[in-house]
């Protein structure tokens, strides 16, 4: 098995991971929101849509 971040070899103690800064990178990407799972739930569009409509402009 291979790292899903660097493609080296996986380390048992990291596992899917080679490191612990890969499993860092992955987790971050989580916090970040790089990774996120897709919602079909219209309160939830609905929220999101009012969410950038009430933001302040950038």
């Amino acid at each position: 098995m291979t790292c899903p971040i660097c493609a080296d070899e996986t380390h048992e103690k990291y596992r899917p991971f080679c490191s612990g800064r890969c499993a860092d990178i992955d987790l971050s990407k989580w916090f970040s929101g790089t990774y996120a799972v897709p919602s079909q739930d219209p309160e939830d569009i609905e929220k999101a849509i009012e969410a950038l409509e009430n933001a302040p402009p950038q």
